[in-house]
């Protein structure tokens, strides 16, 4: 199995990187079983993360066609406030550090991105996850609605207004699409990931190498709806 971790400007690297280690780990312990790679809408190059101008590199293009798992970061950069409307033209011009979150979400509608998501998503043989804010990317694109999922707990009402139905919860399963909470639900995602995807022996082996256990339960659509709480 074949991981793709999207890269665009102003992605948050700590979104990137722990379900990159957490994959590439698996990847180890498994014996190959899983590759993992930093991928761009735009192909090879470096992209300029939104925390202090840290650069991190691509080594490909995203390929939607290619069967295993997608997955989308969020940005780091400014708080907005709540319910505030991403600028999505503000694509032009020069990508600026400092600027509010949803506003470098918004741009990467300007890009390639949402029409290779959108592929990504109709490939039977792909799973789309999203970590933080990448969860808003796709349901930006227009993606997600009517599908369960999860971002960090600022955004939920701005998942909510795209017809999403949001979950208050650190990871949430919709069968093709995964998704994670805030920015250290990478590691709880991937993990999750690795144990339905590889096998809970390789994610068991990894959260001992990392000394990281997962938190919380896995929410899917699925069994009683609770009452009273």
């Amino acid at each position: 199995m074949h991981a793709q971790i999207v890269l665009f400007d102003g992605v948050d690297p700590l979104d990137v990187i722990a379900p990159y280690e957490v994959l590439y780990a698996g990847g180890t312990v498994s014996g190959g079983a899983l590759t993992v790679e930093l991928v761009s809408a735009e192909g090879p190059r470096e992209v300029v993360s939104g925390t202090g101008g840290l650069v991190l590199r691509a080594t490909g293009a995203l390929d939607p066609g290619r069967a295993g798992l997608v997955l989308v970061p969020g940005a780091s950069g400014r708080v907005g406030a709540p319910g505030e409307v991403p600028d999505h033209d503000a694509g032009e011009g020069e990508w600026q550090q400092d600027e509010f979150i949803p506003v470098l979400l918004g741009r990467t509608l300007n890009t390639e991105l949402p029409r290779l998501l959108k592929a990504a998503m109709d490939n039977p043989q792909v799973t789309v996850g999203g970590v933080c804010g990448g969860s808003l990317v796709l349901a930006m694109a227009g993606l997600l609605e009517g599908r369960h999922a999860t971002t960090h707990h600022l955004g939920l009402d701005m998942l909510d207004a795209t017809g999403v139905h949001a979950v208050s919860a650190r990871v949430v399963d919709d069968g093709d699409l995964v998704t994670g909470a805030g920015v250290t639900s990478g590691l709880d995602l991937s993990l999750y990931l690795l144990e339905r995807e590889v096998g809970p022996r390789i994610a068991q082996a990894v959260e001992e190498l990392f000394a990281h256990e997962r938190r919380g339960t896995v929410w899917r659509p699925k069994g009683p709806v609770p009452v009273g709480v």
